[in-house]
């Protein structure tokens, strides 16, 4: 972190910085690690506070959380309780030069300004301060499917991925399988209580080592993107062809599986990427479903969030609408979801797949199976 501090002095001021301690499951040492370094910087004689360290009443966080400066938390009334939650407004007033904000997937209580932390995270940046965080491989966006069916659990805190291109830098804290399931039968993650099934499910040998490597695979491509944006800037590498990237959504079921792949496929052609719908011409709109309609406004905030061009098309025939877009703007990658008509339908009323196998002869298509419940 010292780059972050090096330009306190300078006459222009640069972007803030984000620095994301990545770790492939609770208790790898994010926040321990994120701490240490904290000191160094405050040794230095950087103006650091803490806007929310979560201790989770680890005896090595909390000494290490003693002698810095904390910013107390907000106290918000909720359901006949009170709550606490991080104090944006009184972290921008006291404007430090960094600011360590712990728990990035966090979910916001009602009432807070912003709904989500990373949300907090990302008006400090726009206020020029620099920020050191910490958050969980599992809780990427692109990334729930997977997690979801190793782990045999339903990630409901994600952050979007165009966070994780936001970052500076991208520290990844990684220590063994083993080593994290002793400190879990140690007590230091999780309360006694929760140590077997602990075991049994998240925390089985199999998922760690599958999260280690997500975690892993997943610095190396953002160190990597940036290296090769670095070159290209400076004319030692030849810019390739910019690949463009479609995912044709629609209100089904499964959509935001649809949208995970193609944020994911878009991640590493390091291009952006379209989310299209098709919808009927104005006054025959094609879906009078409340619940397709709500489900289809989900979708479209999802693929927002994940980076996306939304684009809504008006056409009749879907097909033509699609193909026309994919011609247009040159697209070399398609997704669609598996269909779920009827081969007989599908000779009757043709298939849109086909159609663009048969004319949009440079693309590379993808058909992702649909979850079959949402």
């Amino acid at each position: 972190m010292a780059e972050i501090a090096n330009d306190i002095d300078a006459e222009i001021p640069e972007r803030a910085r984000l620095r994301i301690y990545l770790g492939a499951a609770p208790g790898v040492g994010k926040t321990f690690q994120m701490l240490e370094e904290a000191h160094l910087l405050k040794a230095q004689g950087v103006d650091i506070v803490i806007g929310l360290v979560e201790s989770h009443g680890r005896k090595e966080t909390e000494a290490l959380i003693r002698d810095l400066e904390i910013i107390p938390l907000r106290q918000i009334p909720y359901r006949s309780v009170v709550l606490k939650e991080m104090d944006l407004d009184a972290i921008l007033a006291r404007r430090p030069r960094i600011c360590i904000v712990d728990e990035l997937a966090h979910t916001n209580v009602p009432g807070s300004r912003n709904r989500k932390r990373y949300e907090d995270v990302l008006e400090l940046l726009d206020a020029g301060i620099d920020v050191m965080t910490a958050v969980n491989i599992q809780h990427v966006e692109t990334l729930n499917d997977s997690v979801s069916r190793s782990a045999n659990t339903q990630i409901r805190e994600t952050i979007p991925d165009s966070l994780m291109k936001r970052a500076d830098e991208i520290v990844n804290v990684d220590i063994t399988a083993e080593e994290l399931q002793s400190r879990l039968r140690q007590g230091k993650i999780y309360a006694p209580q929760k140590i077997e099934q602990s075991l049994a499910n998240f925390f089985r040998k199999s998922n760690l080592n599958m999260l280690r490597e997500l975690a892993l695979r997943t610095t190396a491509e953002e160190v990597g993107s940036r290296a090769s944006a670095y070159l290209r800037s400076q004319g030692l590498e030849q810019a390739p062809l910019p690949e463009k990237v479609m995912v044709c959504i629609s209100p089904r079921v499964g959509t935001d599986r649809l949208l995970r792949t193609g944020a994911r496929v878009a991640g590493r052609l390091a291009t952006d990427w379209f989310a299209v719908y098709v919808a009927g011409p104005e006054g025959e709109e094609r879906n009078t479903d409340a619940a397709e309609n709500e489900r289809m406004e989900d979708y479209l905030r999802l693929a927002q969030d994940l980076g996306a061009r939304v684009i809504l098309l008006r056409e009749k025939k879907v097909a033509d609408a699609l193909i026309e877009f994919a011609k247009q703007e040159g697209v070399s990658h398609v997704i669609f979801g598996q269909s779920a008509r009827s081969r007989w339908d599908i000779l009757l009323r043709g298939s849109v797949i086909n159609r663009f196998l048969a004319e949009v002869r440079d693309s590379t298509i993808q058909v992702v199976p649909m979850s079959p419940k949402r």
